[in-house]
């Protein structure tokens, strides 16, 4: 998308392009797919493990009954364009898929005729925008994979066009997901959560904001553990290390270390009122997918909206903070900035 663009007009834009602005006609069209037997799953973007792993798991011929139904039967191979990491994969991985079954078409609006259910895979976040508004035109539910948008503000556009279309979405790393991260979340391991540290690669990609390309994982695991309410961050960096230190509103205090040397991990330790738990340890993708599938199945996200975006916000003004050289940024003022 032409960043000069305004985010909003560029979802008018969009909307006039034919499908028009009616709120019961995308939902509507999503609960009569919703109640078959099995709903058709595309992807776009074949430039990460994730469409792989992906793929593997719903067109295994054995496939396990909670992933039954939701086959891959086609998918849009162009991803990232400007990340040389990313786009290289796709030839490979588009013969890949093709082995498993699916068929590749040539445009999104191809795919679209196709399939019931999408899972936006580009690992390129700048282009998830663009790419989810003819997704969301259409009536069909997405996931989109992280980082939900390359930059805060594109991020709150896809809630207002999910919101404009009435088409449920959502985003979410396989880390939220990890053993133990649910039953600290829900208070069953640890009673009452009182703070967290948390870690994962934080590798830097020249496209995205610092944190938003490999730093997720482990702000999203802290997320997962804290809940939301974090009210401020102050962010030291240095070449091989972040640590983003966040205050909620109740005092509670998270913390998340970001690495770039060393041996690559994710984890971390829950506080709380009986004790402390692990984090972990990551066994991978298939809770996130079960978590999709369930998702596709009901149209119920299993991450709200308001969680999400504090998420993208928590990085963003991290970011600010390192510009600031390690002041401490408060949320409401980046979010505020970035337009929400």
């Amino acid at each position: 998308m032409d960043s000069s663009v305004d985010r909003r007009d560029f979802i008018k834009m969009a909307a006039s392009a034919g499908l028009g602005l009616s709120l019961q006609g995308p939902a509507s069209l999503w609960r009569d797919r919703s109640s078959r037997a099995e709903m058709k799953v595309g992807i776009i973007g074949l430039d990460t493990s994730h469409s792989i792993a992906f793929t593997k798991a719903l067109n295994d011929p054995n496939v396990a009954p909670d992933l039954a139904g939701f086959p891959v039967v086609a998918a849009y191979p162009k991803g990232s364009l400007r990340i040389e990491s990313s786009y290289s994969r796709i030839p490979k991985y588009t013969e890949q898929v093709k082995e498993m079954g699916v068929e590749i078409v040539d445009s999104i609006d191809e795919l679209l005729d196709k399939v019931d259910a999408v899972l936006l895979e580009t690992n390129d976040g700048n282009r998830h925008l663009e790419q989810a508004i003819p997704v969301f035109m259409s009536g069909k539910p997405v996931f989109i994979d992280k980082p939900i948008a390359g930059s805060l503000s594109d991020a709150i556009a896809i809630f207002e066009a999910s919101e404009r279309y009435n088409v449920p979405t959502f985003c979410s790393s396989s880390l939220r997901y990890m053993e133990n991260a649910q039953g600290i979340r829900n208070g069953e391991l640890i009673g009452k959560v009182t703070g967290a540290d948390t870690y994962s690669p934080a590798l830097l990609e020249k496209t995205h904001p610092d944190l938003f390309w490999y730093g997720i994982h482990g702000v999203e695991t802290l997320f997962t553990v804290m809940g939301t309410g974090c009210e401020s961050v102050v962010r030291k960096h240095t070449a091989d290390t972040d640590v983003v230190v966040g205050t909620w509103e109740d005092g509670r205090i998270g913390t998340f270390r970001g690495r770039r040397s060393g041996q690559h991990s994710y984890g971390g330790t829950a506080f709380g009122e009986e004790g402390e738990a692990q984090v972990g340890p990551y066994r991978g993708y298939r809770p996130l997918l079960v978590k999709i599938v369930e998702f596709f199945r009901t149209g119920v996200p299993p991450v709200g909206k308001e969680e999400i975006l504090e998420i993208y916000t928590f990085m963003e003004a991290a970011d600010e903070s390192k510009r600031r050289g390690g002041e401490e940024v408060r949320l409401d003022e980046v979010f505020r900035n970035a337009g929400g």
